[in-house]
């Protein structure tokens, strides 16, 4: 999964419950994920309803069913919503324009953290029975499973950043360092993490790139214009664009982002 992969997460909330709809005779389900920053439900996928009355509703913790469920991080319900004593009813309007009375809450709990709640609802006044509460467990951990992904793509993306952005400052760096024993150990541990990056990644066949050549890339990587890099690494702005017209050759690109690209893939840059 991508680490920006928002949709992707979006996509299984919305196929969690239309399998928890399809696989209990649930007459509407309906859910969402806690909005970032705060401990707001946002629900943001709804199937079965016959109003808009659900949709974008915010619910806080502790507020309704759904609030309460947040509140206890346990799954909660109620067989008549309405007259139920151990919820509050701030949500009582939209809950009877689209005519609920039998709502189960389920929490999707990642790391010990509420992320988001599904629920499913009956327009009578039923009781909810244990193969419908399984499978609204089910599709919760769906859900979980799906956020633990996305969690775990996003750390390993920022872990990958930091370490391009420290290989880009130890490559300015290695040129200006007069010792040449010095210099020679910064270039190596440049080697060491592009090695590190690169293992178990399927790699574009190896691209020759000179030193300078790949000074000027990883200077480019961090976003520098071909000026900032010529400052960087003490070079003329033609001579910059020399060595980009070189690996951009080397390397097949037509763009100077297509380089960082190419180069990543070949493995000639962190």
């Amino acid at each position: 999964m991508r680490p920006d992969a928002d949709g992707d997460v979006d996509g299984e909330v919305r196929g969690a419950l239309l399998r928890l709809r399809r696989g209990t005779g649930l007459q509407v389900v309906f859910g969402g994920l806690l909005q970032a920053g705060g401990g707001a439900l946002r629900i943001a996928e709804t199937s079965g309803a016959v109003t808009p009355a659900l949709m974008g509703l915010t619910v806080s913790a502790g507020s309704g069913l759904g609030g309460k469920c947040l509140a206890l991080s346990r799954p909660c319900a109620v067989t008549d919503y309405h007259s139920a004593r151990h919820i509050t009813h701030e949500y009582d309007v939209p809950v009877s324009a689209e005519g609920l009375r039998s709502v189960i809450a389920v929490p999707v709990v990642v790391r010990r953290q509420v992320r988001g709640v599904l629920y499913g609802a009956l327009r009578d006044a039923l009781p909810v029975g244990e193969r419908v509460f399984d499978a609204a467990v089910a599709a919760a951990r769906d859900v979980e499973q799906a956020l633990a992904v996305r969690d775990e793509a996003r750390r390993l993306a920022a872990e990958s950043e930091e370490l391009r952005q420290a290989y880009g400052e130890l490559r300015e760096l290695a040129p200006r360092v007069t010792d040449p024993e010095l210099r020679e150990r910064l270039l190596a541990v440049c080697g060491r993490l592009q090695s590190a990056s690169a293992t178990g990644a399927a790699r574009a066949p190896e691209v020759a790139l000179t030193p300078r050549e790949t000074d000027v890339l990883a200077a480019v990587a961090s976003g520098a214009t071909n000026a900032a890099v010529a400052r960087r690494l003490g070079l003329s702005p033609e001579t910059v664009k020399g060595y980009l017209r070189s690996s951009m050759r080397k390397l097949g690109a037509h763009t100077r982002l297509e380089a960082v690209v190419a180069a990543r893939r070949a493995g000639a840059l962190l």
